[in-house]
């Protein structure tokens, strides 16, 4: 059997010819963005990388990560892009924030297997709800988070996830993640988790 490393470069060297679909690779949901992996502690981990996009050629991005060093992340027939949910690749947007998850190759390009685009995982507690939107007071800082119809969910202690938010409550600690505004203080929920 041909590992996910295998499978990724015959797509980038084939080019694209491979196709893959995302979930033979595993789970690439938006939670798999801030699982840990395995890598020494301190060193940088060579199979993911993140920041902004600074510009978009074909299936290729060219990203300006926080250290400040450039990333080119290729885009494959078998990439899962997320942005609120799965997305095609032409939403990714020059601006747009991300982390990306795949294989080095041997140019230093990241073949991506995930690519999630302004995803946010935050944690505070709610200041004020009011229509479709949350205040949420995050370390100090007021992140306006809006409800998205038909995508946003919250999942209340062990239930299973719901449409209805009406459960959630002044003052009461959530963590939610979503989809970052660019340049703004505002995130459209995809999840809000309550402990209660």
């Amino acid at each position: 059997m041909r590992s996910r490393r295998d499978v990724l470069k015959s797509a980038v060297l084939g080019g694209g010819a491979g196709v893959v679909a995302a979930t033979a690779l595993g789970s690439l949901g938006p939670e798999a963005a801030f699982a840990a992996q395995k890598v020494e502690p301190g060193a940088p981990d060579p199979d993911f990388a993140e920041g902004r996009i600074r510009s978009i050629k074909d299936n290729t991005l060219l990203v300006l990560g926080s250290n400040l060093v450039f990333h080119t992340i290729r885009v494959v027939d078998g990439t899962s892009l997320w942005k609120l949910g799965p997305v095609p690749f032409d939403q990714a947007k020059p601006g747009d924030g991300l982390y990306a998850r795949g294989v080095r190759m041997p140019d230093g390009m990241l073949a991506a297997e995930a690519v999630w685009l302004n995803i946010v995982n935050i944690k505070g507690h709610i200041k004020n709800i009011t229509g479709q939107t949350i205040h949420l007071d995050h370390n100090g800082y007021d992140v306006l988070c809006h409800v998205v119809a038909g995508k946003s969910v919250a999942i209340h202690s062990e239930s299973p996830p719901t449409a209805d938010l009406s459960m959630l409550k002044v003052s009461q600690h959530v963590q939610i993640l979503g989809a970052w505004r660019p340049d703004t203080n505002e995130v459209d929920i995809a999840t809000v988790f309550s402990p209660h």
